[in-house]
């Protein structure tokens, strides 16, 4: 299924309660009571990463394109509808009609957080970013988390009784655990990105402190305008606006590295937690600026784990993003996507950047007509995400697992079939690749890698991404009716071209 960068169309693919504050006592003769007020295409080399974007993608809605199909390395290369197989040439693929990046144009079935820009600026449709889930479209959605108070019952001497808060909202104390903590330790990690293009086409997304040095994480899509020239500003929550510059970008994973220009010395870092622990129904907050309101907090759960995603910004030249999903219902619109999703403790366990969205041209009060929450939001775990910015940190570009084989792209729940030629008459399969040394052929249908099921390429692309260059996986497929595996030592992948 596929689904919009917070923003552009794509096409369709496979709170805690508050809690009870102790109030203080209660006025004499009062009785205290506690109330605890988320077409054919070239199909993309399998090993490559997901997608999504702080400003959220543009409006619309995901929708999948033809079946591209694409080599398995890193990066899949360029997909476009109508194409039965694609090769490794020109990775990534151009993504399937996936939901776009928030701040874009409407279509129905969005996915990612939109990554739009509120102000009267001219758009290039990458305002959004729309997430194509392979398996099924889906788009953010959560309700904020409450704070709870207590409520001091009064009776006066005639019998009758009057309610009255106990205290104002800022003497309340909270939990470390509830919403109103998490959100007060996060929010001055958090900063509203705007990109803007030379031609003053751009979008608004969300990113947070990753290191002291005034480097931020935020998703590829976010920034795309202004990586050629163009200009970036990253603004706390305490309005002070910095300059920023891209260090690095991964179109694949749909991940950047900003760094800040003259940062300032007190920054903190927002703790990363360990995304491979998180267990579907526990909690989740997510941190953003949709539809350009900043430092926006919303609450939920984690709804799936592990949910393939394709998105694309929903632009013609536009190429995908694949991950292997965090589902939240925490709300996420456009212009969260970049912003941290976090557990109940705090730590960051994703970065938001895809929804799904329901409705063409009519979303969830965007400007536009931009879509929006209907409860299915898309993260990038953390895991991966840490791994890809250590590497644009380290060198600038991210580096892609692949398994040298390109898969084709069509929607389907049999597999992922090596095509039987790649990307401009290439080979499908790299001669002495990890894919031709353990055996694999044209025509062969990846069913699983390791204990994961693969019901399309997208899938296996997006769960290959999630492995290391030198990692040594167990692959099922079919041939010939009969059901085979295989161990490939998976290969690497420098760039996004």
């Amino acid at each position: 299924m596929s689904t919009e960068n917070e923003g552009t169309a794509v096409p369709p693919a496979p709170s805690a309660p508050p809690v009870p504050v102790d109030a203080p006592a209660s006025a004499p003769g009062a009785a205290p009571e506690g109330h605890a007020p988320t077409a054919g295409a070239q199909g993309p080399d399998a090993g490559s990463a997901p997608h999504t974007s702080d400003s959220p993608y543009g409006p619309g809605a995901p929708h999948p394109e033809g079946a591209p199909t694409t080599q398995m390395p890193s990066v899949p290369a360029g997909q476009q509808p109508g194409a039965p197989t694609a090769a490794e040439a020109g990775w990534p693929p151009p993504a399937p009609t996936m939901p776009a990046y928030a701040g874009g144009g409407g279509a129905a079935g969005v996915w990612g957080a939109s990554y739009q820009q509120p102000a009267p600026k001219p758009k290039n449709g990458r305002g959004g970013l729309v997430a194509a889930i392979l398996v099924a479209a889906l788009v953010a959605g959560g309700v904020g988390g409450g704070i709870g108070y207590q409520l001091a019952k009064n009776t006066d001497s005639s019998g009758s009784t009057t309610v009255s808060a106990a205290t104002t909202g800022g003497d309340v104390k909270h939990d470390n655990g509830s919403v109103a903590s998490v959100a007060a330790r996060a929010l001055p990690s958090t900063v509203t990105i705007e990109a803007e293009s030379t031609n003053g086409q751009g979008g608004t997304g969300t990113g947070f402190v990753f290191d002291k040095q005034g480097h931020i994480i935020t998703n590829n899509h976010v920034v795309a305008d202004a990586v050629d020239g163009g200009k970036l500003t990253a603004t706390f929550p305490n309005g002070k606006k910095y300059d920023a510059e891209i260090i690095g970008h991964a179109q694949g994973y749909d991940v950047a590295v900003i760094k800040l220009k003259n940062a300032p010395s007190d920054l903190k870092p927002l703790a990363l937690g360990d995304s491979d622990k998180i267990s579907v129904g526990d909690s989740s907050i997510a941190i953003g600026a949709p539809f350009g309101l900043s430092n926006t907090v919303t609450s939920g759960i984690i709804s799936a784990k592990h949910r393939p995603v394709a998105s694309s910004d929903g632009s013609s030249g536009s190429k995908s993003s694949y991950m292997s999903a965090l589902q939240t219902d925490a709300s996420i619109n456009p212009g969260n996507s970049g912003g941290p999703l976090l557990d109940a403790e705090g730590a960051v366990i994703g970065i938001n950047s895809a929804i799904q969205s329901s409705g063409s041209g009519s979303g969830l009060g965007g400007a536009g007509g931009q879509a929006g929450s209907i409860g299915l939001g898309f993260a990038i775990p953390i895991n991966q995400a840490k791994y890809v910015a250590q590497q644009l940190i380290s060198t600038g570009k991210p580096v892609y697992a692949k398994i040298g084989a390109s898969v084709s792209l069509d929607e389907t729940t049999s597999g992922a079939k090596i095509t039987d030629q790649g990307a401009s008459g290439s080979a499908a399969v790299e001669a002495g690749g990890p894919a031709d040394k353990a055996g694999l052929k044209p025509g062969d249908v990846i069913t699983k890698l390791d204990d994961t099921v693969i019901d399309s390429g997208p899938t296996l692309i997006g769960e290959i991404w999630t492995h290391k260059p030198g990692d040594q996986v167990t692959i099922t497929y079919q041939r010939g009716g009969a059901t085979h595996t295989t161990t490939v030592t998976l290969g690497s992948r420098a760039g996004d071209n």
